[in-house]
């Protein structure tokens, strides 16, 4: 069965993209001709304009949909963080540009140096 789908991914692909695509064409050209002419008192537009509106929002708000530095490792870097002590956090920190406004600012409270066990490391 696994091999069936490889073998049909490359036509199934491109015709799932275009599907997505339609339909959000679709959905927001309904959208913005219910709500932003009433609203704003704009003009409605057609299939193609609310494409490019997509398209564009896409872009503005989500970046080209490449692989970045957070997409899908969020967690190993959550871990990573939660496992450092206050002193590494620190040093975290300082390594930064941010930190000498950090330290003006008193960012580093008493409570970040507290064990997770209610301890001061004593």
């Amino acid at each position: 069965m696994k091999r069936v789908i490889h073998k049909y991914r490359y036509f199934f692909y491109p015709v799932f993209i275009i599907a997505i695509l339609i339909f959000f064409g679709y959905v927001i050209t309904w959208l913005w001709n219910w709500l932003m002419p009433e609203i704003f008192g704009l003009t409605t537009i057609n299939f193609w304009q609310a494409l490019g509106l997509f398209i564009l929002s896409r872009i503005l708000f989500s970046g080209m949909g490449g692989k970045g530095r957070n997409s899908g490792g969020g967690h190993k870097g959550r871990e990573k963080w939660q496992s450092m002590t206050p002193e590494e956090r620190k040093e975290w920190f300082k390594k930064r540009k941010f930190a000498r406004w950090m330290e003006q600012n008193d960012c580093f409270a008493e409570a970040d140096t507290v064990e997770k066990d209610g301890t001061d490391g004593e």
